[in-house]
C-alpha cells in the first residue's frame, strides 16, 4: 500500500492523472499484493508542480524530477526495489515525453516504521496488514462459494 509523491517542474507532464494511476499501479505490481480493496482503494500517487524556480541542482539546473515511494517496512526486497526504481523512472520520462528524463529523474525509497502506516484512522503494523488482507480474501472466497459474486 504504497504512498507515491512527485515533484517537478509545472509543465512537465501533461496528463498528472494518468501518471500518478500508472505509478500507483507499478508499485503495487511489484509489492506483488492482491488486486483487493485494501490495496487498490490504498495505493496512491500525488504529483506536485512546482515553480521553476523553485528547485535546483548545484549547478543551476531545474529540469529535475524527484519520485518518493513510502511503503510498509520490508515491503520491497533488493529486486523488487530494482525493477520498481526502473519502471517508475521509465513511467515518469514517457509521461513527460522526454525520453533522455530517466537521467534527471531521482526515486527514493523509504520504509515507515512498524506500526506507522495509518489506515481508516489506525496505525498499521505489517501483521494488521496481512491480517486485513486475509480477512478481505476470505470474504471474496466465502462470497464466490455461495455463489453470491
Amino acid at each position: 500500500m504504497p504512498m507515491i509523491d512527485v515533484y517537478a517542474a509545472e509543465g512537465t507532464f501533461r496528463d498528472k492523472h494518468a501518471l500518478a494511476k500508472d505509478l500507483a499501479a507499478a508499485v503495487m505490481r511489484w509489492e506483488a499484493v492482491p488486486a483487493i480493496s485494501l490495496f487498490v482503494n490504498n495505493t496512491a500517487a500525488f504529483v506536485h508542480d512546482l515553480p521553476a524556480d523553485s528547485l535546483s541542482n548545484v549547478a543551476g539546473d531545474s529540469n529535475y524530477v524527484r519520485v518518493q515511494v513510502l511503503t510498509p517496512v520490508g515491503t520491497l526486497d533488493r529486486n523488487k526495489q530494482l525493477g520498481v526504481v526502473k519502471e517508475l523512472t521509465d513511467i515518469v520520462a514517457a509521461a513527460a515525453g522526454e525520453p533522455r528524463l530517466t537521467e534527471r529523474t531521482w526515486v527514493l525509497l523509504t520504509e515507515s516504521p512498524e506500526g506507522g502506516w495509518g489506515v481508516n484512522g489506525h496505525a498499521n503494523t505489517g501483521a494488521d496488514l496481512i491480517a486485513a488482507a486475509r480477512a478481505e480474501l476470505g470474504a471474496i472466497a466465502a462470497r464466490k462459494k455461495s455463489g453470491s459474486e
